[in-house]
């Protein structure tokens, strides 16, 4: 037989009193996802990793801090984000990754549900393909809005601009996007 499920509210409580078990059950209902995340924002599957390792660690460190007014799954990938895109910037600054290294592909999985398969899974590498040809801040705005699928308040805060500023580049962003795809 198997254990029955323990709610992620009585891990989290276990977690804060240093339960290791606990914190293994979050990693393992949690680290695919952000690993994904992680992988789409910094294309090396190896440096996904690191940031994903580093940033469960973060969360056990700061579990404290967790008010539980999002989901820990939703506070678990702000943290990933936020440190893909730190890294991600730090490698930009080292040179040491291409500028088209922020999205990869996107698995069989994520377009399931759609009509014709194979047919959506062009259409969708398509896309992504347009997108990779995008300008950095371009890229990683729409990687956060349409993938991600954070709002404008917050891919503000995680790329540290203003309010403004996002909405006007996500805008610029898709139109550049629809003149690619209309070209190609």
């Amino acid at each position: 037989m198997s254990q029955p499920t323990i709610h992620t509210d009585d891990l989290l409580s276990l977690c804060k009193k240093g339960d290791q078990k606990a914190q293994m059950e979050l990693y393992q209902r949690y680290y695919k996802a952000m690993y994904n995340t992680a992988l789409r924002i910094v294309k090396d599957p190896m440096e996904a990793e690191d940031v994903m390792q580093e940033s469960f660690l973060n969360a056990f460190t700061k579990l404290h801090t967790f008010k539980g007014e999002v989901t820990f799954g939703a506070w678990m990938k702000r943290i990933v984000i936020n440190n893909s895109i730190y890294h991600y910037r730090k490698q930009q600054k080292a040179n040491e990754v291409s500028l088209d290294s922020v999205l990869h592909k996107v698995e069989d999985n994520e377009v399931a549900g759609f009509g014709d398969h194979e047919l959506t899974n062009v259409q969708a590498q398509k896309v992504l393909q347009t997108m990779r040809t995008l300008k950095d801040n371009y890229r990683v705005s729409l990687t956060l809005h349409l993938i991600e699928g954070y709002d404008h308040e917050e891919i503000s805060d995680i790329m540290q601009i203003s309010y403004g500023n996002c909405r006007t580049m996500i805008s610029r962003a898709k139109e550049s996007l629809r003149k690619k795809l209309i070209v190609a």
